[in-house]
C-alpha cells in the first residue's frame, strides 16, 4: 500500500466515524424535536381550554359589573333624594343653636335683674325692719 492509499483509508475511516457521530446527534435531535412537538401540542391544547374558561369568566364578570353599575346608579339616586333631608337637619341644628344662645342671653339677663332685685329687696326689708324697731323704741 502506498502512502496515498493509506491516507485515503484514514480519510475514509475518519469520514465514517464522523458520519456515525452525525447520525447519533441527528437521532438525539430528532427525539428532542419530537418531545418539543408533543409539548407544543399539549400547550396549545391547554391554551384552548384556558381561553374558553377565560371567555366564560369574562362574560360572567361583565354581567356582574353591569349589575353593580345598575345597583350603584340606584343607590346614588336614592342618596340624592336624601340631600334635602340632611339640609333640613342642618338648618334645624343652626336654629337650635341660635335658640340656645338666645335662651342663655335671656337667662343671664333675668339672673342679673333678679340679683339686683333681690339685693334691693333685702336692703328694703332690712331698712323697714330697722325703722320699725326704731319706732317701737320711741314709743316706749
Amino acid at each position: 500500500m502506498t502512502g496515498g492509499e493509506i491516507a485515503a483509508l484514514i480519510a475514509a475511516i475518519a469520514f465514517a466515524v464522523l458520519v456515525v457521530f452525525l447520525v447519533i446527534v441527528l437521532m438525539k435531535v430528532s427525539k428532542t424535536v419530537g418531545e418539543v412537538s408533543k409539548t407544543i401540542k399539549e400547550a396549545n391544547s391547554s391554551l384552548r381550554v384556558i381561553t374558553k374558561d377565560a371567555d366564560n369568566l369574562l362574560i360572567e364578570v361583565e354581567g356582574l359589573l353591569n349589575k353593580s353599575n345598575t345597583t350603584l346608579d340606584d343607590v346614588n339616586g336614592k342618596l340624592g333624594k336624601t340631600d334635602p333631608l340632611f339640609q333640613a337637619i342642618g338648618d334645624l341644628g343652626d336654629t337650635v343653636s341660635s335658640l340656645n344662645a338666645s335662651t342663655r342671653n335671656l337667662t343671664d339677663r333675668v339672673a342679673t335683674v333678679t340679683k339686683r332685685s333681690a339685693q334691693t329687696g333685702v336692703v328694703t326689708k332690712v331698712g323697714k325692719t330697722a325703722l320699725n324697731m326704731n319706732r317701737k323704741r320711741k314709743d316706749r
